[in-house]
């Protein structure tokens, strides 16, 4: 009997533009990485790592690439389509998956889509399901915003699966980001779960040999954390913080 042999993560290689795309004129297809059309993300490890400043066209890349894993581009897993995701909230994610092509091996639905801002309703719907069927939830929206945050990722992120995480340190404290680090790092080792995260956290931008892109106009490219601009940032302000904010909160005359 052949033993069947499990393929590991990454399982999205690839994410490119449709030669044959034509609506560059208009939001999304406007932004600086996206406005050429010759548009091509390669994921080479298990955990990839997005940074760069507002407005680059972060959280609609990871949109475009949760709809075309599947994943409901107001956040989710796949199948799951919420009916109580603010009706306001931009949501991109579906205009570009329309102009993208995935590269899979293999190809799997299982996964999450993780958004800071809908957390709070995805949650009430795991809980209520979880009422609904008799069985003994996560319980999500018992815990404080951070807690229920890392509370997610325990239960969820261990799994097999694609993991799209945009800005998940948005609620909490540099010692929960660690955390999370602790919880991806099991994850990794665990060697089921692909993660693809877009933050402003140097300290998850620091995770142990994950593939880190900086975004800026002039699309993406390969650095190392201490060079980006959120670290150096951060290391000007640690250095001497009073100096530091004499000078940035100066008016100008």
């Amino acid at each position: 009997m052949t033993r069947r042999i499990r393929a590991r993560p990454p399982y999205l290689r690839t994410v490119s533009m449709k030669s044959t795309w034509s609506e560059f004129g208009s939001y999304p297809f406007s932004l600086p990485l996206f406005k050429e059309g010759d548009f091509r993300l390669n994921f080479e490890r298990q955990v990839t790592i997005i940074v760069g400043e507002n407005g680059v066209g972060k959280s609609t890349l990871l949109e475009g690439i949760a709809v075309l894993a599947g994943f409901d581009d107001a956040g989710g897993g796949n199948g799951y389509r919420p009916v109580d995701h603010s009706i306001a909230m931009e949501r991109s994610g579906g205009i570009l998956a329309a102009s993208l092509v995935g590269g899979w091996l293999p190809k799997t639905a299982a996964g999450w889509f993780f958004k800071a801002e809908t957390f709070f309703s995805v949650a009430r719907y795991l809980d209520q399901a979880a009422r609904e069927s008799h069985e003994i939830g996560p319980d999500f929206l018992s815990y404080s915003h951070g807690e229920g945050f890392l509370r997610f990722f325990q239960e969820r992120c261990r799994r097999r699966g694609v993991f799209i995480l945009d800005e998940p340190e948005s609620a909490l404290s540099p010692r929960r980001q660690v955390e999370l680090l602790r919880i991806l790092r099991e994850a990794e080792l665990g060697g089921e779960a692909q993660f693809i995260i877009a933050t402003h956290s140097p300290i998850i931008m620091a995770y142990p040999n994950a593939q880190l892109l900086h975004m800026s106009n002039k699309g993406l490219s390969e650095i190392d954390y201490r060079s980006t601009d959120h670290f150096l940032f951060m290391s000007e302000f640690l250095s001497d913080p009073e100096s530091f904010l004499n000078e940035k909160l100066r008016k100008e005359t």
